[in-house]
C-alpha cells in the first residue's frame, strides 16, 4: 500500500513522540540523532506537539561553553489512553497518562465458553467506564481505547475476523463497542500490542530484528523486522502458533492436526499434564489458569511431575521456536503472557536447550531468549499505543486540536 505524506507525517510524530517517552526529557538534537529526521524536522515536529499539549518545554541541558540546548519532555497531564487486553480467559484494561503510567486497572474473569459477542461488548465498555471513574481523569481527556483481540483481525474495519478458541467469524467488534463507548477506538491484536510494548520499554528496544512469543490460550509471535512492526499484507503475519510442528499431530481449533498451539499453549499443557499424571492434584480440568499456576508453584518446590511437564512442554516449544531462529535470525525472542510468567526461568532453561539442540549454529550465536521485562500487562501497554498513533493520526494542523470525546471508530494505528 502506497503511503501518503498524512502517513509519513503521522509515523514520524509516533516516533519522536516515542523517543521522548522513553527518554524525557531530551532535546531536539538528541531526537534528530536517534530517529534518523532532519533537526529541522523534529523542530516542526516538536512544535506541533507542543501545541497540541502532549509536550511541554524542559529547561535546558548542561552546557560545555556552548550554547545551551533546549529540553522537551512528555506532558503526562495532557492526555489518557486506555489499553484492553481481551483474552480467551480475561479482561484487562489500563488507563495511562501520557507518559504511559499506570493510573487505574480493571480486571474481569471469562469463564470457559463465554464467547456471545455482545455480552463480552458489554463487560469491555463496563470494565473502561470503570478505569475512568476511578482515575478520576475528565472523560475529554481521553484521547482513545486501543482494544486488543486475540486472533485475526481487520484493523481498519475494526473486525474480529477470526477467532478460533471462541469460533467468532467477521464480528464487527469497533461498531459494537461504539455503541458504548464516547472514544476514539482502535483494534490489533496481543501479538502486535506486546511487540510494540516491548520495543519501546522492554526486552526489544534497541534491537532491530525481534519475536515475541505470547504463551496463553493461544500462541502467535509478534514480529519487528528492521525496526518496524511487520504485519503481513492482511496484518495476519505472526500466526505462528497454527504452523504445523506434528504431522497428523492434535486436532487444534483452527481445524488443522498438529499445530504449535496445540502443544505449547495453556490448554496444550493441561492435556499433556493428564497424559503423563492424570490423577495429579495439579490438574484442575475445569481451569487452565489455576493449572498453570499451581504447575509453577510445584515447578519451584521441585515437583518431578510439574518438571517432567515443562521438559516436554519447552522440547515442542524449543524446536518451534528453533525454525524461527533459522527462518528470521532474530537479534532477540522474548517469551511472553501469562503463561510464560507463571512458569518463568525454568521453563526458559529448558527452551534454551531445546533451540540449542535444533537451530543451525550461526544464527542461534546471535540470539538472546528471554523472558518479558515488563513489570506490567504488556499488550494494554501496547494497546494503549494504538490510541496514541491514532491520535496523532487524528492531528488536523500544528494550530488545531482535534475534541477527543467525539465518539466513534478512531483511525486504525
Amino acid at each position: 500500500m502506497k503511503r501518503t505524506s498524512r502517513d509519513i507525517r503521522t509515523e514520524n510524530r509516533y516516533d519522536v513522540l516515542r523517543h521522548i517517552i522513553a527518554e524525557s526529557p531530551v532535546s531536539r538534537q538528541q531526537l534528530a540523532a536517534a530517529t534518523g529526521l532532519s533537526l529541522a524536522t523534529v523542530a516542526t515536529l516538536v512544535g506541533e506537539l507542543l501545541d497540541f499539549g502532549m509536550l511541554v518545554e524542559g529547561g535546558y541541558e548542561d552546557s560545555d561553553g556552548g550554547r545551551p540546548r533546549g529540553l522537551v519532555a512528555v506532558n503526562a497531564a495532557g492526555g489518557a489512553l486506555i489499553g484492553v487486553d481481551v483474552a480467551e480467559t480475561y479482561i484487562h484494561v489500563e488507563l495511562f497518562d501520557l507518559a504511559l503510567t499506570v493510573l487505574a486497572r480493571a480486571d474481569e474473569e471469562l469463564r470457559p465458553g463465554e464467547r456471545d459477542a455482545a455480552r463480552l461488548v458489554g463487560r469491555i465498555a463496563a470494565a473502561v467506564a470503570d478505569v475512568v471513574e476511578r482515575s478520576a481523569v475528565a472523560a475529554d481527556r481521553v484521547l482513545g481505547v486501543g482494544v486488543s483481540m486475540p486472533g485475526q483481525v481487520d484493523r481498519e474495519g475494526g473486525v474480529s475476523v477470526y477467532a478460533a478458541n471462541w469460533n467468532w467469524h467477521d464480528v464487527p467488534l469497533l461498531d459494537l463497542l461504539a455503541e458504548h463507548l464516547p472514544y476514539p477506538l482502535h483494534l490489533d491484536n496481543p501479538l502486535r500490542a506486546s511487540t510494540v510494548a516491548e520495543q519501546w520499554f522492554g526486552a526489544a528496544r534497541g534491537h532491530g530484528d525481534a519475536i515475541v512469543v505470547n504463551l496463553g490460550t493461544g500462541v502467535g509471535a509478534g514480529l519487528a523486522l528492521g525496526g518496524a512492526l511487520h504485519r503481513g499484507v492482511t496484518n495476519s503475519a505472526g500466526e505462528w502458533g497454527h504452523t504445523t510442528l506434528v504431522l497428523d499431530g492434535r486436532l487444534c481449533h483452527c481445524g488443522n492436526h498438529g499445530c504449535v498451539e496445540t502443544y505449547v499453549g495453556a490448554p496444550a499443557i493441561m492435556r499433556t499434564l493428564g497424559e503423563l499424571s492424570p490423577d495429579s492434584p495439579l490438574l484442575h480440568p475445569d481451569d487452565q489458569t489455576a493449572t498453570i499456576e499451581a504447575l509453577g508453584r510445584a515447578l519451584a518446590d521441585g515437583d518431578p511431575v510439574a518438571a517432567q511437564v515443562v521438559r516436554e512442554t519447552a522440547r515442542y516449544l524449543g524446536a518451534a521456536l528453533a525454525d524461527l531462529v533459522n527462518l528470521l535470525n532474530p537479534e532477540v525472542i522474548v517469551v511472553s503472557s501469562w503463561v510464560a510468567t507463571a512458569l518463568g526461568e525454568p521453563l526458559l532453561v529448558e527452551v534454551r536447550e531445546a533451540v540449542a539442540r535444533r537451530a543451525l549454529r550461526r544464527p542461534f550465536a546471535s540470539v538472546e531468549i528471554v523472558l518479558c521485562p515488563i513489570p506490567t500487562n504488556p499488550v494494554s501497554l501496547g494497546a494503549a499505543t494504538f490510541a496514541l498513533e491514532g491520535s496523532l493520526a487524528a492531528m488536523k494542523s500544528k494550530h488545531h486540536r482535534t475534541p477527543a470525546a467525539n465518539g466513534g471508530r478512531g483511525s486504525a494505528s
